[in-house]
């Protein structure tokens, strides 16, 4: 939109915040409707140059902004009016904090004159979202007194405290008086932008940043390759990674090495991937006691297991060595003996470099892993009903390469790391595993789907579809059609394995929370298909046809809590059983 176009002096400013994050990358935006925010609106829906989607809940349009951030791994925009519409975004923004996701929150606020006045729609939004954004900024009203470069130059900086040096949510608090509609105004909008008119003609943004990452050096790089050779025994654990390039330098480094590989469901080499020096089922292994090891090579983000961090905990490894590309502390532990902020593809290209090739011991762990992969298959079989623990498998077996999978938080996402076919298809891992809460779980599918631009299987539990009912909007209207897998356990399944079930006379009421509601009527309501299999068969049967189908579809599964804690228990001691023979045959061997 040309400047001679615009109607007053707050429709230029929405106009010149829309372009320039345009111009910085910033081409997707997720609106709530709202009056103060109109100006900002009014910009995005006139701009051809990016996309608008919209959602009447503020809450679950940021967390479908942070899915989709964390798959199409760039920056996007929210936009919401003022007052309480600001305090929904909350939740996402913690998370997308945690995670390290960009996100730009454009939030619209009274002008100074009438905040803290009992104004209506009005709270105090300076700094709501406290150390949880990398930056902040409290926008004056638009005024012909203020440059225009001024607001050019503030989303530049924006976007750029959004990408580096650590990347997170920035927040803009955009303040605004009457008129908020596009009315014309009479102001002489085109003296006000005389000295744009360069940046008009332009399609690059007002200042360009650039970012200098520090790489490992050389003599680091000897250093830390000396520890990993000087090692007898290591293990490599792999969190959260970047893409396919860190996934493959991983396994590059690991071959190396002839080091195992513990991946978490997360990091991209937990499904799909038939490396020898992979263990799929290292949560399993964690049952037995295992021997203590000299080195622990952590690459990516936390790890979902719990049994890891009480292996951790419990051998205390001489070296813990972590690279994350963030200055953040992730050792809950309080382990870490070695912390490098770097590139996990450019650390272990460096280190693997260096290292001379190793004879293969892979072929005990392969055997066991294919022992125990047997195990698995033929003690899930032996079930008429559908267990929880086979949801997650049937899931990984037929869930086709060019699809998403999104793991909701509590058991589902357990589940899949411990009990995942690994023999099924390489796909896209998406989970908010940041601050791991189990809020705008369908949203952040949803969201992550329109980043893929692939089709997306949601395996969620039923407390956490409670949590987001109304995102099944979203489900509705997806541009790719979203799989709904709900564990319907009548509650908060994860709490049978905690301590506090043992205490009978609280534990349902207060822990279980059971509800008694089943979610046909729900998925009617937004227009999905409903499923309700009741055998594993059939189950297999419903997701492999709504895989291929181009339907959204909602497959709600009962399950019952206690019978799914004991499948859990016989499940793992039969594991158990099997690594512990297996540990000793090597232990004896090894004499």
């Amino acid at each position: 939109m040309k400047f001679a176009e615009l109607s007053n002096i707050n429709h230029a400013w929405g106009h010149l915040i829309v372009e320039e994050l345009r111009r910085n990358g910033v081409e997707y935006f997720c609106i709530s409707p709202g009056s103060r925010s109109s100006p900002l609106t009014v910009a995005a829906a006139e701009n051809k140059g990016v996309e608008a989607f919209i959602h009447f809940d503020e809450r679950g349009a940021a967390f479908h902004a942070l899915g989709y951030v964390s798959a199409k791994k760039k920056p996007c925009a929210l936009i919401c009016t003022s007052g309480t519409a600001v305090a929904n975004y909350f939740p996402a923004i913690i998370e997308a904090s945690k995670k390290k996701l960009p996100l730009i929150v454009l939030t619209a606020d009274r002008p100074p004159e009438i905040r803290l006045t009992g104004a209506d729609q009005t709270i105090d939004q300076v700094k709501i979202f406290g150390e949880h954004v990398r930056y902040f900024m409290d926008v004056p009203c638009p005024s012909a007194d203020i440059k225009p470069e001024f607001v050019l130059t503030t989303i530049d900086q924006a976007v750029y405290r959004a990408k580096f040096p650590m990347a997170g949510p920035v927040h803009l608090n955009c303040m605004f008086r009457e008129p908020l509609a596009p009315i014309k105004s009479g102001a002489n909008l085109k003296a006000y932008t005389a000295n744009l008119k360069d940046w008009e003609k332009d399609t690059a943004p007002f200042t360009h940043y650039t970012h200098a990452p520090n790489e490992l050096s050389s003599v680091q790089a000897l250093e830390i390759r000396k520890i990993l050779t000087s090692s007898k025994t290591g293990i490599i654990v792999v969190g959260k990674l970047a893409g396919s390039e860190e996934q493959k330098n991983v396994l590059t480094l690991a071959q190396k090495l002839q080091w195992p590989i513990f991946p978490d469901v997360t990091s991209g080499l937990r499904l799909g991937t038939q490396d020898a020096n992979v263990v799929p089922y290292f949560d399993q292994l964690l049952l037995a006691e295992t021997d203590a090891v000299d080195t622990i090579l952590h690459l990516g983000g936390r790890i979902t297991s719990r049994r890891w961090y009480q292996f951790v905990e419990r051998t205390r490894p001489q070296n813990y060595i972590m690279v994350l590309n963030h200055p953040l502390r992730n050792d809950p532990l309080h382990n870490v003996t070695l912390r490098l902020e770097a590139s996990v593809s450019d650390f272990c290209q460096k280190i693997a470099d260096g290292i001379p090739d190793r004879i293969n011991n892979s072929a005990k762990l392969s055997a066991l892993t294919k022992e125990l992969d047997a195990a698995i298959e033929a003690e899930l079989g032996k079930y008429s009903e559908i267990t929880e623990m086979g949801i997650a498998r049937t899931v990984s077996q037929h869930i086709p390469i060019e699809h998403g999978l999104f793991l909701a938080n509590s058991m589902p996402i357990r589940d899949m790391d411990m009990y995942a076919d690994f023999k099924g298809e390489t796909v896209t891992v998406g989970a908010n595993r940041g601050a791991s809460g189990i809020d705008g779980l369908i949203a952040t599918a949803c969201g992550f789907s329109k980043g893929l631009n692939r089709p997306v299987t949601l395996v969620i539990g039923d407390i956490a579809v409670l949590h987001d009912l109304n995102s099944l909007s979203m489900v509705k209207n997806s541009e790719q059609p979203i799989t709904i897998v709900s564990v319907n356990n009548n509650g908060s399944a994860i709490f049978s394995f905690l301590p506090i079930a043992g205490f009978k006379d609280i534990f349902e009421n207060y822990f279980g929370t059971p509800h008694g509601l089943t979610f046909e009527s729900a998925a009617k309501m937004f227009s999905l298909n409903y499923k309700n299999p009741k055998t594993p068969k059939e189950f297999a049967e419903i997701y492999r046809k709504s895989v291929q189908s181009k339907q959204p579809t909602f497959i709600e599964i009962k399950t019952d809590r206690n019978r799914n804690y004991a499948a859990h228990k016989e499940l793992q001691k039969k594991l158990k059983s099997i690594i512990a023979k297996n540990l000793n045959s090597t232990r004896k061997s090894e004499r």
